[in-house]
């Protein structure tokens, strides 16, 4: 990986870039616990966990003390929806340093609507209460990591459990056999205009969906024992997902909107689920999991979502970035809007600048 710059340096460049656009408390949406925030904050989390700066870790205790209250109450946010769930791996280097109950008091709520929340009769969890019968592949994100740390921390087995059953379930249920992707969602009901009324599938491989996956499981792994009677399926899973992904990645390094129909009318290179792909791809790697040649994938990941970077005098600018989007056909999330310095985009980026700074300070 030649470049100037160690990798985590275009991490600081984005931590920096955040904390001066947004004080803490005003990250959107303001005022609520939700995973747009979570999923950058996370992402600068891990940019501290190797840089030590400790602005970062003020700043990200700044959002979350704007949204919790001194009792662990928590604020604006809605236990009907996974994506407001995600925030809550926060709380555990929170609680860590500080040794405040309140952030555990949180964790503890969370934790609960978690285990509790609507699911199909298989177990699988709905993407939201609102939206019955549907599991989404972004769910595994949202909700599989915080309850995975959470089991390993307090041995609390039936949340590792849980983590497992959904994970293996999102893999039977969304698996692709001809491409080894995954499509975006299921639907148990099939009553949703874009469910397949066969299988209950949607139409298309959304890119970031599918990014969140990899990312997601091997965070889960990372708090699951490797003699536990699943680790061994989970890591065959993701390595097979992750191989499949490579297929698909383009001469520039980056993967495209709609992930399986790259140069067709309307597709477009989306940078988020580049970030993922890259970054689900070093740990792979790091962790044994996938064999080390699959790091020419990554680093021309890498090195892609780099080149696409731009620069307004020192602020960086990460654009191609999808905004958020709901399930639907090939011309919908081709028609999606981008915006840049998306929060998605900014903690998916953070992600792979840790991942490929971890890879090569582990080799040197």
């Amino acid at each position: 990986m030649k470049k100037e710059k160690r990798p985590i340096d275009y991490g600081i460049d984005a931590c920096e870039m955040m904390m001066r656009k947004y004080e803490a408390a005003q990250l959107p949406p303001v005022g609520r616990f939700h995973y747009h925030q979570g999923v950058f904050l996370s992402g600068m989390y891990k940019v501290y966990q190797i840089v030590k700066d400790e602005r970062y870790f003020n700043y990200i205790k700044d959002w979350v003390d704007s949204i919790i209250d001194e009792q662990g109450n928590i604020g604006q946010f809605n236990p009907g929806k996974l994506d407001d769930m995600q925030p809550g791996i926060l709380l555990y280097p929170l609680y860590d340093r500080t040794k405040e109950e309140r952030y555990k008091k949180a964790l503890d709520v969370l934790l609960e609507y978690i285990y509790d929340f609507p699911k199909v009769e298989e177990g699988g969890f709905w993407h939201m209460a609102e939206l019955p019968h549907q599991m989404w592949l972004d769910g595994l994100y949202m909700g599989g990591p915080i309850c995975a740390e959470y089991g390993k921390r307090y041995n609390q087995k039936k949340y590792t459990e849980l983590v497992v059953k959904q994970v293996l379930l999102m893999f039977e249920k969304t698996r692709d056999e001809k491409t080894g992707l995954l499509y975006h969602a299921w639907d148990k009901s099939r009553e949703q205009d874009w469910a397949d009324k066969e299988t209950g599938l949607s139409p298309e491989f959304w890119g970031r969906s599918v990014g969140w996956v990899p990312v997601a499981v091997l965070d889960d792994l990372d708090f699951i024992d490797k003699d536990h009677p699943e680790y061994e399926k989970m890591c065959e899973l993701v390595k097979d997902l992750l191989k499949s992904v490579c297929k698909y990645q383009s001469k520039t390094g980056l993967w495209s909107q709609v992930i399986d129909k790259e140069g067709m009318a309307g597709n477009w290179y989306e940078t988020s689920c580049s970030s993922l792909f890259t970054a689900a791809i070093y740990k792979a790697v790091r962790k044994g999991i996938l064999e080390e040649e699959y790091l020419e994938y990554a680093d021309k990941g890498f090195e892609g979502v780099i080149g696409s970077v731009e620069w307004d005098g020192e602020d960086i600018q990460i654009g191609n970035v999808c905004i958020g989007t709901r399930v639907g056909d090939y011309e919908h999330y081709c028609n999606r809007p981008t915006v840049v310095n998306d929060l998605h985009g900014m903690g998916a980026f953070l992600l792979m600048c840790q991942e490929a700074q971890q890879l090569v300070s582990e080799s040197e």
